[in-house]
């Protein structure tokens, strides 16, 4: 099962996210939520597998990302 342990405003944002995550050892997926503004998804969930997601969450906290 996987769990949403962020919610990035923009896929540009998702994408750093993902590979911070990635680059640490950690499974990662988006997905798209939210409408369209313009050509551009409004919110992109960032999920982990939940038997993951507090040390992945740690993580993104160490380099600052908060949620």
């Amino acid at each position: 099962m996987w769990k949403v342990i962020y919610i990035a405003p923009t896929q540009e944002y998702a994408e750093k996210l993902k590979k911070l995550l990635l680059d640490n050892g950690f499974l990662c997926q988006l997905k798209p939520v939210g409408s369209r503004r313009g050509s551009k998804l409004v919110s992109i969930e960032i999920s982990v597998p939940e038997s993951e997601a507090e040390d992945a969450y740690e993580v993104l906290a160490e380099h600052g990302f908060r949620g």
